[in-house]
């Protein structure tokens, strides 16, 4: 057969079956992305004569004697299709990973198509920028800007890598091939909870190209957690590389290593397994009720109290709960229910592993390699320089890649065969054996005075760990920061971890607040209802303000610093753009309008531990390298990083070159997660930054005889008074004395900061069918300094994006033996450019922070208080509360029938 790919032509046979997706590939042209294999998020889009399609979904033998266009045929950086030159310039990415088929879908849109693009980009999915961005990038509009040396901060510059993300060449994790690579993959348990009886290998290796099956018989016996924090101690030690025992329906049982995925996943079919049942549960509470099935071993030290698979529990308090509500004239109680959601980053968890120079090198998709490379160096016994691990751009995390789950099997694989060991997740494995997020039932209870003012505060949080215990404390600590939001003398918090035989959740975005902050503001609302009070007037009267101590779990000190009213400022902000929008038209008859808003706060470092370092050095070439060991995953901290460097060196972000998340050519850093990529990655590099800009200005008033204080940058020179000297002149000054331009300085998350946002909703909802259509979207920030506007305005429109998802669509659907019935995009639905709004994002500027520069990080907060607001919404709508997530037609339309039949046009 012959193939055309961008004007080049090929004569290769593919394989039976095979899909134009991987041909390419195995062709060299990594731009084609697996997001799903089903056709359904448009990554692998290429055109195939000139018209795009899913190369996923489309044979390869198809494209015999036809043109193959893929984004490396569209355009290169420095010659760029005007479709390219568009999404880097408005910018209309952020991880990017979606970007390439995106940018194939767009750059054959007719004006037609451009005009209803809900309907023109329905085959194309982004989980991070909200589509706003990718809709400026159709339309043309230019977002970003230029700096002048020394004023980068403040200016939206672009992302370093944008003429790489836009044409298709900036790698990714799987965007590799090594010589004689070896493909891993994984039987997984079909039962929630059993014990291996035996595993018979023996038709699994008579599969050709079958090297190794792996059981529990052949790992290292070292219990670890997946999770990634930097005090260990944080997690429990409570899982095995694979396990004899399962507690989960989609748990590893074996892994099998071949030449080729389809020989791997056979082994995988013909392993013989004999499996012992055991009783299995499901349910947090039943899990902790008297006589429940035991997920682990009694004698196991990191159970709290294994009897009632009861991992972690939290009992705080403020004052007397009882005497509070003894004083309140009223009171209110709900029940809220947050499910799990999935982080449906496009790009799937996976890793490669090969040995270099008798070392071991490992390639992954992570949010830290510095403690994956701890981890791997625990469970495989290596000491610190026998390992390397290092990430190349990382298709969105979320939190997700926060976890060790794919790193470990390559390393054991590799360490055995001493060959290169490839594992990446399908779609379906990332769905049932991923991290997603923690369901919580939070039970609220509020009482008030006549006049608003709180006078108790109760909340009691059961959170379902599921089978492991990864993140499970961390994020019920999280979650008591739902009842630092307001003021009030008397507050209860207790809060329980729970096993159950279901798959094990993790770290995402809001962590452990996301859920709380569903059910405080819920709760909030009613209060105010029941109180005949306006809501924002509830929260206003209520809110804490600097001075107040922030209480959430304990009295005691902390490091969190609070000097400054975001918050109000946020519920102002909101409060005036509902009120300009008030008047937005209803979509037409039987539909029930209504506005809702909801507020949060959120600490800008994690209560662990948080380290980063950052190196700087001035190079023979006059470029400063930056080296900085977070990950960039769609965050914008690569961008945030370079323009701190450039703003304090007194340069531009093009003389700036980034070396980043390489444990061989980085410092140590925690990770890219909790905003601390900025809050405290950022003040790393700045103090290197600085460190480095002194050394130049000390060289230099040396050389010239001019004081020190009379010296300042002046991008590739330094001004000395009335001298202008070259950079150049001072490395070789420099040299000659022994002296180099570099420095290391490390930051901690401490003492840490405080950020605030309000979301407001208008919507629309429909009296029969029970459909939301959303009018109006806002949220204010507290951003506080800003680093780059254009990125703060996309991480917000992100995280509104992605909790209208939580909210509304994405429903992780298990059935009676714990089995996800729906995992994939199709049927879990995350959002599509036709479900999201234009969010208007008002952002504040204040000044306490403890951040770089005084800036706050805001990707983690902003997702919080959209469930709330529209939930809130609702119910101003409808006169309905839904307590429970998502909030779907159907669970709409039966509400409507119960409380008010005559708005649903049904009979009475």
């Amino acid at each position: 057969m012959t193939y055309r790919v961008n004007g080049r032509s090929f004569d290769q046979e593919p394989d039976p079956g095979q899909c134009l997706r991987t041909f390419l590939r195995a062709l060299g042209h990594y731009g084609v992305k697996k997001g799903c294999d089903a056709g359904d998020c448009g990554a692998c889009t290429v055109w195939l004569d000139g018209v795009p399609v899913h190369s996923c979904i489309t044979p390869a033998f198809r494209a015999d004697g036809r043109a193959v266009t893929t984004i490396e045929g569209l355009g290169s950086p420095g010659d760029l299709h005007p479709v390219q030159r568009q999404f880097r310039d408005a910018p209309g990415f952020q991880c990017g990973f979606c970007t390439a088929g995106m940018i194939m879908t767009t750059a054959k849109l007719t004006e037609a198509q451009k005009a209803d693009l809900p309907r023109a980009l329905k085959g194309n999915l982004c989980r991070c920028t909200g589509y706003r961005a990718i809709e400026d990038a159709v339309k043309g509009v230019v977002g970003v800007a230029k700096a002048a040396p020394g004023k980068a901060v403040g200016t939206s510059v672009n992302a370093p890598a944008a003429e790489e993300v836009v044409t298709g060449r900036a790698e990714f994790t799987m965007d590799t091939h090594p010589d004689g690579l070896l493909h891993l993959k994984v039987l997984h348990s079909p039962h929630a909870h059993a014990r291996i009886v035996s595993i018979d290998k023996a038709a699994a290796l008579a599969v050709p190209g079958v090297h190794r099956v792996y059981t529990w018989e052949d790992v290292p016996h070292r219990r670890f957690s997946t999770a990634i924090h930097t005090d260990p101690l944080v997690d429990p030690d409570d899982t095995c590389l694979l396990d004899r025992t399962v507690r989960f329906a989609g748990q590893r049982v074996a892994a099998v290593l071949a030449d080729t995925v389809g020989a791997a996943e056979e082994g995988c079919r013909r392993l013989a397994v004999e499996y012992e049942v055991l009783p299995a549960v499901f349910d947090p509470e039943e899990a902790m009720a008297e006589g429940a099935p035991q997920l682990h071993d009694p004698v196991d030290p990191f159970v709290l109290d294994p009897v009632h698979n009861t991992l972690v529990e939290i009992h705080a308090h403020i004052g007397d709960i009882d005497a509070g509500f003894a004083e309140a004239d009223v009171i209110h109680e709900g029940t809220y229910v947050s499910p799990r959601v999935q982080h449906a980053h496009l790009e799937t968890h996976g890793s490669i592993a090969w040995m270099e120079n008798g070392r071991l090198t490992v390639r992954t998709s992570s949010q830290s390699p510095s403690i994956a490379k701890d981890k791997l160096a625990h469970l495989f016994a290596l000491r610190p320089d026998q390992l390397r691990v290092f990430c190349k751009r990382v298709g969105g995390g979320f939190g997700g890649k926060q976890e060790v789950i794919s790193e470990d099997l390559v390393a054991l694989a590799t360490l055995d065969t001493g060959r290169p060991v490839s594992f990446e997740y399908t779609r379906e494995e990332e769905f049932t054996t991923a991290s997603p997020r923690h369901p919580m039932t939070l039970t609220v209870r509020l009482g008030a005075t006549a006049n608003g003012r709180l006078t108790a505060f109760q909340v009691r949080n059961v959170s379902n760990t599921g089978a492991y215990g990864n993140h499970a404390g961390e994020t019920l600590r999280a979650g008591g920061a739902a009842v630092m939001l307001y003021r009030c003398p008397h507050k209860k918090y207790d809060a329980y971890s729970v096993y159950t035989n279901t798959v094990p959740s993790g770290a995402l975005r809001g962590y452990g607040m996301t859920q709380p902050a569903f059910a405080v503001e819920s709760a909030m609302d009613e209060l105010a209802r029941a109180l005949h009070m306006d809501p924002l007037a509830l929260r206003r009267r209520n809110t804490v303000r600097p001075g107040d101590p922030l209480v959430s779990l304990h009295e005691g000190p902390d490091d969190v610093a609070f000097t400054e009213d975001g918050l109000t400022k946020c519920i102002d902000l909101v409060d005036a753009a509902m009120a300009r929008h008030a008047d937005e038209p209803s979509p037409g008859p039987g539909w029930l309008v209504g506005a809702g808003v909801a507020s949060s706060m959120h600490v800008t470092a994690p209560p662990t531990e948080h380290l980063s370092e950052a190196w700087v050095t001035l190079g023979d070439d006059l470029v400063y390298e930056l080296a900085v060991g977070t990950v960039e995953f769609g965050e914008g901290t690569s961008t945030a990083h370079v323009q701190i460097a450039a703003h304090q060196l007194g340069t531009t972000p093009s003389r700036i070159r980034l070396v980043q998340s390489d444990t061989d050519r980085t410092g140590f850093d925690t990770g890219a997660f909790a905003s601390a990529g900025l809050f405290v990655a950022g003040n790393a590099v700045l103090r290197a930054a600085d460190a480095v800009r002194d050394r130049i200005l000390e060289c230099a008033a040396a050389h010239t005889g001019v004081h020190v204080v009379m010296c300042s940058m002046d991008d590739d020179s330094v001004i000395c008074g009335a001298r202008r000297v070259p950079l150049a002149e001072l490395v070789a000054t420099a040299r000659a004395r022994g002296i180099r331009f570099t420095a290391a300085r490390k930051a901690y998350g401490s003492p840490r900061s405080v950020t605030s946002n309000t979301q407001g909703f208008r919507i629309a909802v429909h009296r029969v069918t029970g459909e939301i259509r959303i009018l109006y979207s806002v949220q204010a920030t507290d951003a506080a300094v800003i680093i780059n506007p254009a990125q703060v305005r996309g991480q917000v429109e992100g995280g509104v994006a992605q909790g209208i998802g939580f909210t509304l669509t994405e429903n992780y659907q298990v059935d009676a033996d714990g089995v996800m019935v729906n995992p994939n995009f199709r049927n879990y639905r995350i959002p599509a450019y036709a479900d999201i709004p234009r969010t208007e994002v008002l952002l504040v500027e204040s000044s306490d922070s403890f951040g770089p520069l005084r800036a706050k990080g805001i990707a983690e907060c902003c997702i919080n208080p959209v469930a709330p607001a529209l939930a809130n919404a609702l119910h101003d709508a409808t006169g309905v509360r839904c307590r429970a997530l998502p909030l779907t037609p159907e669970r709409i339309y039966r509400r409507l029938a119960e409380s008010r039949p005559m708005a649903t046009g049904l009979p009475t």
